[in-house]
């Protein structure tokens, strides 16, 4: 893998991570937590849809490897909307 490749696909983790912070409602971070966010995202992804037998409807290859965006992004929200759950602080009344 040339550094290109490498740099376009932490530049796509990065976009469905930081998706997946929007969609959520919750922000980590910045650029670098928003690539291991996409990144994580991506693995829960591909991970739920293969236990559920769903296909990639979208997918970016660069350089012989593919890199899940739709489960990425699904994943990323997920993951991120599960941190927001159990780091948020609760208003106590």
């Amino acid at each position: 893998m040339s550094l290109t490749s490498l740099l376009l696909l932490l530049l796509i983790a990065a976009v469905c991570g930081s998706i997946g912070q929007s969609l959520a409602g919750y922000s980590i971070g910045g650029c670098l937590t928003s690539i291991v966010v996409g990144f994580i995202g991506a693995f829960i992804g591909s991970w739920l849809a293969g236990t559920l037998g769903l296909p990639e409807p979208f997918r970016v290859r660069l350089a012989g490897e593919t890199f899940p965006v739709l489960w990425s992004i699904i994943g990323s929200t997920l993951f991120v909307a599960a941190l927001a759950f159990v780091t948020r602080r609760r208003a106590l009344i």
